[in-house]
């Protein structure tokens, strides 16, 4: 059990501290003048009330005479994100605002306009932008600066547009250096790629020009080029006065990689205890060449090495994306007793013994071998290790487990054509399923045979990516020149190259480039997975940043949701600069749609501080008091006015109108959830709901919906519509998010419960499901809920196996009036499975229950014939399992999957597919006995719990 919600003492503005039962509040102000006034102002007064009595006030201090007119002014403070910002708006309240302290500056309106747009974007993702400002980090800066120069040249072709195409645009309707050596070999076209650096500035060009230009020649067309992007196309300027000092490639350099180990401090290890580093060389999860170990020392504190680690792999044959990984061991004497054993927690911990000696992990850490900019990385280096490691491993997985978790951070004659007897072996290996390992001798022969790959199986691509040999310059080139020729894969297949087992800048740029044939209604399916891989890249300015950049500036839909899913994971501390960063360029480049999301997050910070204040008071007050605190709450201005009047941060086309206070509620769960509801008169004066929770992560269930959301775009392609309802949700921040409210529905657990007087039988009445469809629905409109039903019942019967969706009881299953059947709350997912006492509560693949088959039968027993149409469209669903298999490989982590390859059948024919599901059907349908005994006994708590 969880003590009840409890706001920071600390905070003067939460609603249960001391200043919110006094109801006034102490406020220093500061003049220009230099003259501080102390105020007791309403904790919920205006600024502009408050501007006001300080002008009154300062009529009786000195130098009130050097004042201008009081409309030269304006309040400025520090927020609670440590940014200073200028309060504009003055009928804002000072409860509203939230200042990090009572303090209020009085300063003259400002006229920077770029200063007031940085505080507001600070405001807006949650993060100062001064945070970025103070790091050392060039990358950072250079980023910014790119992002900064694109956004204004968006603003500003935005200004040159006339009326109608403005409003298209903001609503729209639906490399490398060349190596020296064997240069013929590395032509692109019979042309040499040149990158050009200026060294007083942060311009880079790059060229294809001929292996004959001569430097003179060079120079004049990069500084022609310069003058062009900059506007100065009329300068003249002698290319003579440049001198083109050609940098050494890291190709050039056949000498082992070596790193130098200094020393490490503040290890988490026993005084007694020797410690040993243990570093890899990995390119996304491969392992490029055998790892080193260093010497055993021991130490308190400090532990110094100062030990030079080679490695059996060339400078010149690093892949660009190669990552460098250490993990730090104790090693200790075999323990003698349970004092020792209980220091290794060995829960935590896998503990290894070894020649009387007991090996285990303390600290592990990741850095990347070469920078943003393509260089090596020299000089000294201070890595801040991690020293957490999930699960239990092996020693010799340690390293590459640490690798892993990072991701959590043409040359025609050189390759052979095969022969009938290869074809036919390259096929067979083409056609297996994603998830199916590959032996050295069948990547060996996909990358012989790669130019066969190419012309006849271009959607091998991942296959021939997994055979490249990365530790090997020659097969690296040979790639990336191949790559420039292959033909491009259709979007869907092409969102696995970005996945953390191809961390090649290349690959990924070769990706970015085959979802620009997306539609911006297809990328919107996929917007979520392209975020999250965004964590893969190991620099800020990426093929995939620009690309989504580019796309939600040119779709404020597209906007919205790059927004809310950026600032809901901005928190994190790993990828915080990141999202920043990116947020920030969003929003220079979309400044008109800045003032729409600014209303979206003051309503949901208005709604997190309902909840709070709700929770606070559950302990204390009866539902039907803490139901009416929360209508008077909704009823002042200050809450109807953040509440009202805004699109919904689920759907932008859904304008959330007017508060209908009297039909909003909270929940009975234990984050009690705000139930809001809207009077909205675009759809017809018809109530739309949202529910916001504060206190759950809907991450997973914002990715099981999607999945549930492509899994029915795929079946209607197929010609198959199943109704399937895959309700809007999003999560907007740390633990907290909307729900889109489905009208006219009912659980199923309320169905049987309002239509039995006792709990404990409730759920074994297999008419209430029937009978509620006919109190709602008569003659044909039956008959469409009951084909509606069977549909629906039939698609989420595959949807829910296919994905391992537990804890499905009576409360986790609704049911419209329409006959529309759908599942919510996703907290299970993937076969993990809630147990108790170590029993699986989980006893059938899917929910198949003789309600259900009750109400398919229309209620007659022996209508067989409507039994078996609802077996053949779920065995025909299963069919179209084939279509599946690339998106649960893209969208999903490999290792759960891996888990279940039953469920999806991978590798399994149409025959296989539908055997195996026609057995798990009649096994749902046989022990459906179990799922009603879990729904009995959740009815029967959820009846004493009212």
């Amino acid at each position: 059990m969880m003590p009840p919600a409890m706001a920071d003492t600390l905070d003067i503005w939460a609603v249960d501290s001391q200043i919110a039962v006094v109801g006034s509040i102490s406020v220093d102000c500061l003049l220009p003048t230099g003259i501080y006034i102390s105020l007791d102002v309403p904790r919920d007064a205006t600024i502009c009330y408050i501007k006001q009595l300080l002008w009154k006030q300062a009529h009786d201090y000195p130098l009130f005479h050097l004042l201008m007119e009081i409309d030269s002014y304006m309040f400025s403070c520090v927020n609670q994100t440590a940014v200073r910002e200028e309060l504009e708006d003055e009928t804002r309240r000072l409860c509203d605002v939230r200042p990090f302290l009572p303090v209020l500056q009085l300063i003259t309106r400002s006229c920077d306009p770029g200063e007031k747009l940085d505080s507001k974007i600070g405001v807006l993702i949650g993060k100062g932008l001064h945070e970025f400002d103070a790091l050392p980090d060039p990358e950072v800066k250079e980023f910014r600066i790119k992002m900064r120069r694109i956004s204004e040249e968006k603003m500003h072709s935005l200004v040159r547009l006339s009326w109608m195409d403005w409003l298209k645009n903001t609503y729209p309707p639906e490399l490398e250096p060349a190596v020296q050596e064997n240069l013929q070999d590395k032509l692109y076209g019979g042309n040499l790629v040149v990158a050009v650096h200026f060294d007083n500035c942060q311009d880079v060009f790059s060229f294809q020009v001929s292996p004959n230009i001569n430097p003179i020649k060079l120079n004049e067309l990069v500084i022609r080029k310069r003058l062009t992007i900059h506007g100065r196309e009329d300068e003249e300027l002698d290319p003579s006065n440049y001198v083109l000092q050609v940098t050494q490639s890291v190709w050039d350099i056949s000498q082992p990689f070596k790193v130098l180990l200094v020393n490490g401090n503040k290890l988490n290890t026993e005084e007694t205890a020797k410690v040993h580093v243990r570093a890899g060389l990995f390119h996304g999860t491969e392992l490029l060449c055998k790892p080193i170990v260093s010497s055993e020392i021991s130490g308190r504190n400090d532990h110094v090495w100062n030990e030079p680690l080679e490695f059996d792999i060339n400078i010149c044959d690093l892949p660009r994306m190669a990552r460098l990984c250490f993990v730090v061991y104790a090693v200790m004497d075999k323990m003698k007793n349970k004092k020792s054993a209980k220091t290794l927690n060995p829960s935590k911990y896998q503990t290894i013994r070894k020649a009387g000696k007991v090996h285990y992990p303390v600290a592990w850490v990741n850095t990347m071998v070469f920078d943003f900019k393509g260089q090596l990385k020299t000089g000294d280096f201070v890595l801040h290790s991690w020293s957490s490691f999930p699960g239990v491993l092996p020693l010799k997985r340690i390293l590459e487990k640490a690798a892993e978790i990072a991701r959590s951070s043409e040359s025609s004659g050189m390759a052979g054509r095969g022969g009938k007897k290869f074809y036919i072996e390259l096929k067979e290996i083409m056609e297996r399923d994603p998830l199916s390992q590959l032996c050295e001798n069948e990547m060996d022969l996909i990358w012989t045979l790669r130019y066969d790959c190419r012309e006849n199986f271009p959607q091998s691509l991942p296959k021939l990516l997994l055979s490249v040999k990365w530790n090997k310059l020659e097969d690296v080139a040979q790639l990336q020149a191949l790559l420039q020729i292959w033909s491009k894969l259709p979007p869907r297949e092409a969102l696995e190259l970005l996945d953390f087992n191809y961390p090649d800048q290349y690959v990924r740029e070769y990706a970015v480039s085959c979802l620009r044939q997306m539609s911006d209604e297809e990328l919107a399916q996929y917007l979520l997975q392209l975020v999250q891989v965004l964590k893969y890249e190991p620099f800020l300015d990426c093929a995939l940043s620009r690309f989504l950049l580019e796309k939600a500036m040119a779709n404020r839909r597209i906007g919205q949701m790059l927004f809310w899913h950026l600032r809901s994971e901005v928190h994190i501390p790993a990828i915080s600069v990141q999202f920043g960063v990116i947020l920030e360029a969003y929003c220079r480049g979309s400044i008109a749609h800045m003032k729409v999301l600014s209303k979206q997050v003051e309503a949901l910070n208005k709604m997190k501080t309902l909840n709070n204040l709700i929770k606070l008071n559950a302990m204390k007050q009866s539902r039907a008091k803490g139901k009416e605190a929360m209508h008077t709450c909704l009823k002042q201005r200050a809450y109807k006015e953040a509440l009202s009047g805004l699109q919904s941060p689920l759907n932008p086309s859904v304008l959330l109108s007017e508060l209908h206070v009297e039909k909003c509620k909270y929940m009975d769960s234990k984050m009690k959830p705000l139930w809001i509801v809207y009077n909205n008169k675009v759809f017809g004066g018809d109530f739309v709901g949202i529910i916001f929770k504060n206190g759950d992560d809907l991450r997973q269930d914002m990715l099981t919906l999607q999945m549930l959301r492509l899994m029915d775009l795929l079946w209607k392609e197929a010609g198959l519509d199943l109704r399937m309802l895959p309700y809007g949700c999003l999560a907007t921040g740390d633990l907290s998010g909307l729900i889109e409210v489905v009208s006219t529905s009912e659980t199923i657990a309320d169905i049987q419960l309002n239509s039995s007087n006792v709990a404990a039988t409730a759920a074994f009445n297999k008419d209430a499901l029937l009978n509620w469809l006919k109190e709602n629905n008569s003659g044909d409109d039956l008959d469409r809920a009951i084909e509606t039903f069977t549909l629906s019942c039939a698609g989420y019967c595959v949807a829910t196996y296919v994905l391992g969706i537990g804890d499905r009881h009576s409360d986790n299953i609704m049911v419209r009036k329409n006959g529309q059947l759908f599942h919510i709350d996703f907290g299970h997912i993937l076969g993990n499975f809630k147990s108790k006492f170590g029993i699986k509560r989980e006893r059938v693949p899917f929910i198949l229950t003789y309600d259900f088959i009750h109400v398919i039968q229309q209620g007659k027993t022996g209508n067989t014939e409507k039994f078996g149409r609802f077996q053949h469209v779920s065995l025909r669903i299963t069919a179209g399992k084939v279509h599946m298999d690339m998106i649960f490989f893209v969208l999903s982590d490999v290792a759960d999957i891996a888990l279940h390859r039953d469920s999806l059948a991978l590798g399994k024919n149409e025959e296989e597919a539908l055997k195996q599901f026609k057995q798990k059907f009649d096994e749902a349908l046989r022990e459906s006995w179990t799922t009603k005994v879990n729904w009995m006994a959740h009815t029967v708590r959820k009846d004493y719990r009212s």
